[in-house]
């Protein structure tokens, strides 16, 4: 169930200047960076791009999922990573993204990293916003 504006605890505000091939900057000042179209799609690569920015937040935000998912285990996950690869490709709408979320959590058996991700791929606000809506998997 989608939350409403009353439940909003924070709000990220960010504005682009000349979309794909420009400037990306939060309303604070945190963020400021040029983004350009990797040179695998035409472009100079000499900036980030929206992709690159993507992965950044969905695998930060996986992250904090997989860490509430292991205090309410009570399993130990420190010391671990959450990489996130996005693809960008056509499709017949134009273009669209797809996903592949892994993590590596030392110190556990396969089977039971395995059993966190996919809990925290059912609580992370990113993987809620994109299912059904593009492809994610779980490596």
């Amino acid at each position: 169930m989608p939350i409403q504006q009353s439940d909003v605890l924070y709000t990220a505000v960010a504005t682009a200047e000349n979309g794909r091939d420009g400037r990306v900057a939060t309303d604070d000042g945190k963020l400021d960076v040029v983004v350009n179209p990797p040179k695998e799609m035409g472009g100079s690569g000499a900036g980030t791009n929206p992709e690159q920015l993507f992965a950044a937040g969905y695998s930060a935000c996986f992250q904090g999922a997989l860490a509430v998912v292991a205090r309410q285990e009570g399993a130990d996950v420190s010391g671990s990573t959450v990489t996130a690869k996005v693809g960008i490709g056509r499709n017949d709408d134009g273009f669209g993204i797809i996903v592949e979320i892994s993590a590596e959590i030392p110190g556990i058996s396969a089977e039971a990293a395995r059993d966190l991700v996919e809990k925290a791929h059912q609580v992370c606000p990113y993987s809620k916003a994109t299912r059904g809506n593009i492809s994610v998997t779980l490596a």
